[in-house]
């Protein structure tokens, strides 16, 4: 994946509960399982998984955090990668909910 496609940025066109529908330019489409990157109003950032590609340019994608306070027209930006989760000493003998 290119520079570029990793920084595509899109916007929010439909809300269902976790459910968010986001509208991307023309050939910036993430790939599924994708992780993507929003912000709610108040700065607390909320990821996403690309779970369906619908049509050329849109892609459905289910929420990890509540959407409460997400409206249309925010903007997305799709990281190039998975949902990844820290590794190291920091997190030895911890359990993570997953």
């Amino acid at each position: 994946m290119t520079a570029a496609s990793a920084q595509a940025t899109g916007r929010i066109t439909r809300i269902i509960g976790p459910v968010l529908d986001v509208e991307f330019e023309p050939g910036h489409l993430p790939k599924i399982y994708n992780a993507l990157h929003l912000n709610r109003e108040g700065g607390e950032r909320i990821v996403a998984e690309v779970a369906q590609h619908l049509g050329e340019n849109t892609v459905r994608a289910v929420a990890m955090q509540s959407t409460d306070g997400i409206r249309r027209g925010l903007t997305v930006t799709d990281t190039g990668s998975s949902i990844s989760t820290p590794v190291g000493r920091e997190v030895l003998g911890r359990v993570l909910n997953v």
